[in-house]
């Protein structure tokens, strides 16, 4: 359905007098609906209507004041849309009829309507990722047939004691099996009340609150938990024994808060509990060996606590586990040999303990395991020669050891190893330079004294060897001998040496000629096995129609960016083949190169698509601009003036060529910072042509190939135009190109905070243009003052030139924020051309 379809709809149920035809709207996102635009105020007339469903769809704007006088809805569902404003307060007087109530993935905003506590015949109410705020006022006493209820991620609360007083009025809703309401700002205790909460409920989550105190003893009543989610609170004392009459519990998660003492032992009683998380609290003692009998576990992360005593043996016995963390605490003695029964273990994490004696062997029976990190102990003697086995490793950390002997060489035959750190250890002899060990990024060995050899990036000393001197002598008295025979076998023994090598570095590299030169499609298995899997520790990024994993052929030799696709996801199969309709279009030297793709079906018969990119080491420039490390940025990540210059001339270039030079017009109509990627010399490269569109340069229409998925662009980069309905034009590209100028050099997102109403990034930046736009621009990029004080002749030269470079970067900071606000303005007519914005 078109943009305008909920309109018609609209129009044409209105028109209709049929009783059933006014009771119910179904416009839900999923086959050909994707739905844009606002609900129309003629919807208010259908007096009768007792059903209102259209989620997931990319609907906008505020609700009609007319939708909340249809006293007879009972279904309201507009969830998973962009709609904003607020909740009317007597919404739960003017629609008393409610029985399902969903507005979450909007942008609503302001309180909860009290009111909603008339609605008496309410069954389900989800509000979630949203940005409601204050108390939650409602009294859900009068709620008694509610059954699932979430107010998670929003801004509800303010870590007041009296936050979560609501709840105490939910213990006369009997049926409720769904409570969430985490990731907001709730403060004070959990009220005792929760113990008498419905012993029907499932689904408990508090995650990401104020939340302090000890949690009661009575939540041991709410015996048909399945899932308990408290993490990323305040809470402590210690975990009550209670718990372990939860014996329906599949996740428990009690991390990031503050209990102390020891672990229940009563836990052991939770035998179909799949992951346990206990990480960064203060426990203490001994792991109880009743953890064995959770059979069904597949993770448990106790890491980042005060635990001590050995591993006890029967956590080795449960062979479910995929994931096993016990760092940074006290834990001393040996690892057992029972470690080897972990057979299914992906990630093991045995670092910073007092761990001593040997590396078992029996660990080598471990062969799924992609993580070993057991740096920071004691462990002693020579890395097991069983470890062989552990081909899928892609990282292995054994720093910080008692660790000797000779650094195995079946270590650089693990083509999936990233990450190789034998640092500060007592290993000896020569190291290899293959594999990890010809990557001085990848590998560390500092502090190990009696290592030789390895590449001259690591520094190590030449070895004491005449092995490769003679070796080449060999080579040379062959030859000699051989030449000595007669002139011309001399002469066609070398000329055959010349044209086997390059013969064998041709058949070397087939494979990548195959996948980089010649576009043929590739295999889902090919796919699987490159990706490790498509392991999460190969995950690069997650989009709007798929993930991207990072990807690797030939070996290690050749390493991609693989893009899988949603299927599920609306719009998949028209992004799909609108990505490969316009790069199969495109010849640019700042284009993301495709080098294949897959559609197929998966080894369960699922659809399956696919795209392979050549990889960029860089990664994407939303990192670069924005990192999220901390909120601090890294030193090594920081670009400077003339690298921002290049990419914002790398982007304009290409975004001319996609307008003017290319044999059809390409709009991209999806460009920002993340789509932006960077390779090893920070050349930029536009990427995600999922929502492009080809336009015939006669007619300007878009082609019925390319993707037609709603809203043309992303938040705070798309063109405003966009909004009303507007066709795709080279115009909406050059806007989203000004804003993304004014985010490169001001360092400020356009969906900053600051910025709302009628204020956005341009206007701050066109105030600036008055005022000096040093005021605005991102300040790593401002050179630093000089000591007033300093008066010496070389001093004042010295100052005379930073003045210079001073003034004649404001000039070019004052030129680029001036391009961006012309590119950036409300009128697609008065911005400016790609033309212009390269010259």
């Amino acid at each position: 359905m078109s943009g305008d379809g909920l309109q018609r709809a609209a129009t044409e149920v209105c028109a209709a007098s049929s009783y059933v035809q006014e009771t119910l709207i179904e416009l839900h996102g999923e086959a050909s609906n994707y739905l844009s635009g606002s609900i129309l105020d003629s919807l208010g007339q259908l007096t009768r209507l007792t059903f209102l469903a259209v989620p997931g769809n990319n609907l906008s704007g505020t609700i009609p004041p007319t939708i909340y006088n249809l006293s007879s809805l009972g279904v309201f569902d507009i969830r998973d849309n962009q709609f904003q404003g607020r909740l009317p307060p007597n919404l739960g007087f003017s629609l008393p009829n409610l029985r399902f109530l969903s507005v979450w993935g909007n942008q609503f905003h302001g309180p909860i309507p009290i009111s909603l506590s008339n609605l008496s015949k309410l069954e389900i109410l989800t509000i979630d990722e949203n940005s409601f705020t204050g108390t939650v006022g409602i009294h859900f006493g009068g709620l008694s047939k509610l059954t699932g209820l979430s107010l998670a991620t929003n801004h509800l609360g303010s870590g007041g004691a009296d936050d979560l007083n609501f709840v105490k009025t939910m213990t006369n809703c009997s049926g409720l099996e769904l409570l969430f309401l985490g990731y907001n700002q709730f403060g004070g205790v959990l009220p005792n009340s929760m113990a008498n909460l419905s012993t029907q409920l499932t689904q408990l989550s508090l995650e990401m609150n104020k939340i302090y105190g000890d949690i009661p003893v009575g939540m041991g009543n709410l015996v048909r938990l399945q899932y308990l989610g408290l993490s990323g609170n305040l809470l402590e004392g210690s975990i009550p024994t209670s718990i372990g009459r939860l014996q329906m519990l599949d996740l428990l998660y009690l991390d990031g808060n503050r209990f102390t003492g020891p672990i229940p032992s009563s836990l052991g009683n939770l035998t179909v509990l799949y992951e346990l998380y206990l990480r960064d609290n203060r426990l203490q003692g001994k792991i109880p060996s009743s953890l064995g009998k959770c059979k069904s576990l597949l993770r448990l992360d106790l890491s980042n606590n005060s635990f001590s005593g050995i591993i006890p043996r029967e956590i080795f016995d449960l062979s479910t586990l995929i994931e096993l963390y016990l760092s940074t605490n006290s834990f001393f003695g040996s690892l057992p040999s029972e470690v080897g029964q972990l057979t299914n273990l992906g990630i093991l994490d045995l670092s910073k303990n007092m761990l001593s004696g040997e590396i078992p062997n029996t660990l080598g029976a471990c062969i799924i395991l992609e993580h070993l990190s057991m740096e920071g102990n004691l462990f002693q003697g020579s890395i097991p020669l069983s470890l062989n086995s552990l081909r899928g490793l892609q990282d292995l950390d054994l720093s910080h050891n008692n660790l000797s002997g000779f650094i195995p060489k079946y270590l650089d035959t693990f083509k999936f190893l990233q990450n190789l750190n034998l640092s500060f250890n007592h290993f000896e002899g020569e190291l290899s330079v293959d594999g990890v060990f010809g990557n001085s990024s990848e590998v560390s060995v500092i502090g190990n004294n009696m290592l030789c050899g390895g590449i001259p990036e690591l520094h190590l000393p030449a070895c004491q060897t005449q092995k490769s001197k003679e070796g080449r002598h060999h080579v040379f008295k062959l030859i000699v001998i051989i030449c000595g025979c007669g002139g011309s076998l001399c002469l066609i023994i070398v000329t055959i040496f010349f044209i086997i090598y390059p013969i064998r570095k041709k058949k070397k590299e087939s494979t990548l000629v195959l996948i980089e030169g010649h576009h043929s499609k590739i295999s889902y298995a090919q796919l699987l096995k490159a990706t490790d899997g498509f392991s999460s520790a190969n995950l690069i990024g997650v989009g709007s129609f798929g993930s991207v994993y990072k990807g690797v052929f030939n070996h290690g030799e050749t390493i991609v960016a693989v893009k899988v696709l949603t299927i599920r996801q609306r719009g998949t199969s028209k992004s799909f083949i609108a990505e490969c309709e316009s790069l199969r279009n495109i010849r640019h030297r700042n284009i993301v190169r495709i080098l294949t793709c897959c559609s197929s079906i998966d080894f369960e018969g699922n659809d399956f698509k696919a795209l392979v990119y050549e990889f960029m080491p860089g990664g994407n420039l939303e990192n670069w601009l924005h990192p999220h490390a901390n909120g601090i940025q890294d030193e090594q990540r920081h670009l400077n003036l003339v690298q921002r210059l290049n990419i914002a001339i790398d982007m304009a270039t290409e975004l001319d060529y996609l307008h003017h030079h290319c044999h059809m017009q390409i709009i991209h109509c999806d460009l920002k910072p993340s789509n932006i990627l960077l390779d090893g010399d920070l050349t930029a490269y536009l990427g995600d042509f999922g929502i492009s569109r080809i336009l015939s340069k006669t007619t300007s229409r878009s082609q019925n190939h390319t993707s037609s998925v709603g809203i043309k662009g992303s938040i705070g980069y798309i063109a405003p135009e966009y909004g009303a309905g507007a066709h795709v034009s080279s115009h909406g590209d050059v806007y989203s190109y000004g804003i993304l100028l004014l985010d490169i050099f001001t360092g400020m997102r356009p969906t900053h905070e600051m910025f709302k109403d009628n204020f956005n990034l341009h206007c701050w930046a066109e105030m600036a243009l008055h005022d000096g736009v040093m005021a605005v621009v991102d300040s790593s990029l401002l050179p630093i003052e000089e000591d007033k004080e300093e008066s010496s002749t070389i001093v004042t030269n010295i100052i005379g030139s930073r003045r210079c470079i001073k003034n004649e970067m404001q000039e070019c900071l004052n030129s680029v924020i001036r391009i961006g606000v012309a590119c950036s303005v409300e009128s697609p007519w008065d911005r400016m051309d790609m033309n212009d914005v390269v010259k």
